[in-house]
């Protein structure tokens, strides 16, 4: 049974925002089990506030993407293959893009905090420490994110990126693609300490088609489904 999700309202501020940002790590943490609910009306009374901005909090979330709405509350959606392929491609088209602005404008401030991310990833790694891992792998992610001048470029990537991470979690403990991901943050962290743009480009083109590659080899049941559905016929479909 997963553990209660327990949230702590920080002052008065936005009510809704500080909702928002708390389910919204909690997700990217990887707390909130598959199957497991949140009721807006529970997280109200945790925070001692209303009903109505929890519930729009959750509503956003569910815009994004991040959650699915239930008769009985919010749950992590059920992704299939062919979600997971669809995001892969979205990132494919623009993290390489991205990472190549991020080559040009880290300063020495991120540098330092992804080689510190990267050590962690590493250790973590030789440890066997999924946890550790998955936090050290986001830490780097957001840190190289954070240099991209273009918002929206970002918070478009991190989005998706979230959404395949909260996935991919149950392949993070096993140890051959912890190295498959380890080497590909050194290639690109490699390409950001030369400032070599083109470098970061291909690095990430190339971190991210491994990534699909382990993802989709670790997850047949999904395919299996994905299979499955597609060869049941659709109304309206010729």
């Amino acid at each position: 049974m997963a553990e209660p999700i327990e949230f702590k309202r920080v002052g008065e501020g936005n009510l809704r925002a500080q909702v928002y940002q708390q389910v919204r790590l909690t997700i990217q943490r990887g707390e909130l089990a598959p199957g497991q609910k949140l009721v807006d009306v529970d997280i109200a009374a945790q925070l001692g506030i209303s009903r109505m901005p929890v519930r729009d909090a959750l509503m956003q979330l569910v815009h994004e993407g991040y959650l699915v709405g239930t008769t009985r509350g919010f749950t992590l959606p059920t992704l299939t293959a062919t979600d997971i392929a669809d995001i892969f491609e979205v990132r494919r088209l623009l993290e390489p893009r991205a990472a190549a602005h991020a080559a040009r404008t880290l300063d020495a401030t991120g540098l330092n905090t992804l080689a510190a991310a990267l050590q962690e990833a590493e250790a973590a790694a030789a440890a066997g420490d999924a946890a550790l891992f998955f936090q050290a792998n986001s830490a780097f992610r957001n840190c190289w994110l954070g240099a991209v001048e273009n918002d929206r470029l970002s918070q478009t990537i991190a989005r998706f990126a979230d959404h395949v991470l909260v996935v991919r979690l149950k392949t993070l403990s096993h140890q051959p693609t912890q190295a498959v991901i380890v080497a590909g943050m050194r290639a690109i962290y490699k390409a950001f300490a030369k400032r070599d743009a083109v470098a970061a480009y291909d690095r990430m083109t190339h971190f991210i088609q491994n990534a699909e590659e382990r993802f989709m080899k670790l997850s047949p049941p999904l395919q299996q489904f994905d299979d499955e559905a597609a060869s049941i016929p659709r109304q309206g479909k010729s």
